[in-house]
């Protein structure tokens, strides 16, 4: 699934990340995808801590696809 939201285009990923419910199911879901082929105990931190507090990682997610074109520590 990160590797999806990679590839679509920028507005995609923002709108994706912009509308609330949308913006938690897209970060659990890439977020744990992501923790999961990584396999470090910091990603699957952040993966828990995303599931709880989804809407809150959304909206600095937002800003940071803004300026850096991917999910923060998710590189």
């Amino acid at each position: 699934m990160e590797k999806w939201f990679e590839k679509q285009s920028r507005l995609v990923q923002i709108l994706l990340l912009l509308i609330p419910v949308v913006n938690w199911v897209v970060e659990v879901i890439v977020r744990w995808d992501h923790a999961l082929r990584k396999g470090s105990l910091f990603k699957y931190l952040i993966a828990i801590l995303v599931t709880f507090f989804g809407l809150a990682f959304g909206w600095l997610d937002l800003v940071w696809c803004l300026l850096f074109k991917h999910l923060i520590f998710c590189d």
